[in-house]
């Protein structure tokens, strides 16, 4: 499974990189929305560190979910879908390639937004830096997973879908790294909060949810 799910993370990663609009559109979207949401609020009282929070899980979603979708329009193309579907490998590790491969172009997409977030939406942090990159890479591996899973139920055509079903099961990760992140940039503490706690369980359902489902949903159609 650890074998075919690195081959194929490899194998997403050389197209989407080797692509000019591969990656460049999820990082737009995600720095479009920061900028638009600066500008919104650039007449009244400063913005609160929820606030910018909630902005920057806002636009890591909407850029994961392009992510994901063109991650597994990739197999659609060729009709290569059908191949994987039939591999002797067991299913899951499909799902965990595919993850690992959205978890490295979100981070990288955060590695921009962050920066944006902190100088377009004026934060002045002065919390923990350490406690708040774990908790934006707990948020992120719950996001992956899911999306991930997700990404089998939208593939062939049913994009939407994607950001229907999404959306109301990302909930609790996504109040989660608000209510961390909030923290990080009004400078109170991260670490010790329950919200870790909640963020850790979730990452474990959903991986555990993703093992045991990734094989039914993503070889349905055949």
């Amino acid at each position: 499974m650890l074998r075919l799910a690195f081959l194929i993370a490899a194998k997403d990663l050389r197209i989407l990189l080797g692509r000019g609009g591969g990656i460049a559109r999820p990082l737009l979207l995600g720095l479009l929305l920061i900028f638009v949401f600066s500008i919104a609020g650039s007449g009244g009282s400063p913005m609160s560190g929820s606030e910018a929070a909630a902005i920057f899980w806002l636009s890591s979603t909407f850029c994961q979910i392009l992510i994901f979708n063109q991650l597994y329009a990739l197999e659609e193309v060729n009709g290569a879908r059908i191949a994987l579907a039939l591999s002797p490998y067991h299913p899951a590790g499909i799902w965990l390639g595919k993850s690992l491969c959205g978890m490295a172009i979100l981070l990288l997409a955060q590695a921009l937004f962050v920066p944006a977030t902190l100088v377009f939406l004026g934060q002045h942090p002065s919390g923990e830096a350490l406690p708040a990159l774990v908790a934006i890479a707990g948020a992120d591996v719950g996001i992956c997973a899911l999306g991930s899973l997700m990404g089998a139920v939208a593939c062939g055509g049913r994009e939407s879908l994607l950001s229907i079903v999404l959306f109301p099961l990302l909930v609790p990760v996504l109040l989660a790294g608000i209510s961390l992140c909030g923290q990080y940039l009004d400078g109170s503490p991260v670490s010790g909060t329950p919200w870790m706690g909640i963020l850790g369980a979730f990452d474990a359902i959903f991986s555990a949810a993703a093992l045991a489902l990734f094989g039914f949903l993503y070889r349905g159609d055949d």
